[in-house]
């Protein structure tokens, strides 16, 4: 039996080498790396014994590999990945329900500090040993944490947050039961009425998703101005204006933090005034902000279950100079209501709906449910029935169902 050899055969052992071939000639060189320059290289290089389904795939993966993110962009595109976390080389993934370890992995630690460097460079920030970690918006939305070794002692490590390209609906979360429908009318009742709140959980256990959601149910002639960290919130409202914050430059100089920023939203002319995350001293600006007229504003903040959130503040508080005793006073005229994000082994969940109060001689403030996924309403839903009557919005069925 007689074999023949393709007329060109390329000098590789295999779609690999190819690929790496076609990588070191577009590093090497100054060529734009677009998708079509990246197939005719892929041609030229060794290619043209392949199929044309075949290049373009490879020629897809080179692509990917020099301004993507390289193994992980099939993850990232997957609308039902929340994070994507590389360990060294072992790369594991959230899709709701919990990490697992994926089967494909990074060639060796080097690939992966080569990875997190070219992400992190393309968002005009530095990556090195004089600076081992950083934490970034990548163009597409995503959020980037890194850190390269001896920082990392296992590392590199890579984090990314996907960014939900379209927001979830309040219909949304009642199919997917994060928000029962009881419940869901609840919360747009909570809106309506311009109640404050945080939303409150752990890591990961999805109070981003639920405060974008709910920002999209502020009536369209109102303006929101969103102070945050890293840019998450992207609600689908008509009128949404955002500040981020600014790391230092390699001076050390130009760093604008969340204190500032919610100063400066205050001139911004808000009807509601919206923190991403309260992690630090902007939670007294926050206060004061709804304490001087503007209602209707929210935040989120990590707390275990909503009886740990006056301990939280009171933290917070004190990192801002304000005593124990104005943190309460403070809190009690500026906040309502806290929602409770859990992670369950079915999904994140709204686990609880708290109402806020200041109680006893000292008038400490406390935070009561009004509503627990596993108890139901309690007496407390009444005294929110009141509040939401008071300020004009509808009653949900559900206040005045306590065995619903």
């Amino acid at each position: 039996m007689t074999t023949t050899l393709p007329a060109n055969p390329p000098p590789f052992g295999g779609e690999a080498d190819l690929a790496g071939t076609v990588r070191r000639r577009f590093a090497t060189g100054h060529r734009e790396v677009s998708p079509a320059a990246v197939v005719e290289a892929v041609r030229s290089t060794g290619g043209a014994v392949l199929g044309d389904r075949d290049v373009l795939r490879l020629a897809a993966r080179v692509h990917d590999d020099l301004v993507g993110a390289g193994p992980l962009g099939p993850l990232l595109a997957d609308p039902a990945v929340t994070d994507v976390l590389v360990n060294g080389t072992e790369v594991w993934v959230d899709r709701g329900d919990g990490l697992r370890r994926e089967r494909i992995t990074i060639a060796s630690p080097e690939a992966t500090r080569r990875l997190a460097q070219r992400l992190v460079a393309a968002t005009g920030r530095r990556l090195d040993d004089g600076s081992p970690y950083a934490d970034a918006i990548l163009p597409d939305g995503t959020r980037l944490h890194a850190v390269l070794p001896p920082v990392a002692t296992g590392g590199p490590y890579l984090s990314l947050r996907t960014f939900r390209r379209r927001p979830f609906t309040l219909v949304d979360l009642v199919s997917c039961n994060t928000v029962p429908p009881p419940v869901a009318d609840l919360l747009a009742a909570v809106v309506a009425a311009r109640l404050a709140y945080l939303v409150v959980g752990g890591t990961g256990s999805g109070k981003t998703t639920l405060l974008n959601t709910l920002i999209e149910l502020v009536p369209r002639d109102e303006r929101i101005v969103l102070v945050e960290d890293a840019a998450e919130l992207r609600p689908a409202h008509p009128h949404v204006v955002g500040l981020q914050c600014k790391t230092s430059n390699v001076e050390g100089a130009g760093a604008v933090e969340m204190t500032d920023l919610v100063r400066q939203a205050l001139r911004m002319r808000p009807d509601r005034l919206v923190v991403g995350e309260c992690r630090g001293a902007e939670i007294v600006d926050l206060l004061r902000a709804l304490n001087t007229g503007h209602e209707g504003g929210a935040g989120t903040l990590h707390a275990n279950a909503i009886a740990d959130v006056p301990a939280r503040l009171e933290a917070l508080g004190l990192l801002g100079g304000l005593p124990r005793a104005a943190l309460h006073a403070q809190a009690a005229a500026a906040l309502q209501v806290v929602l409770q994000m859990r992670r369950t082994a079915t999904g994140r969940v709204l686990s609880t709906v708290g109402l806020v109060a200041a109680e006893g001689p000292d008038r400490m403030v406390t935070v009561r449910p009004v509503w627990d996924r596993s108890s139901g309403v309690s007496a407390a839903g009444a005294d929110l029935a009141r509040l939401l009557a008071a300020r004009g919005a509808r009653v949900p069925e559900l206040l005045w169902s306590p065995s619903r």
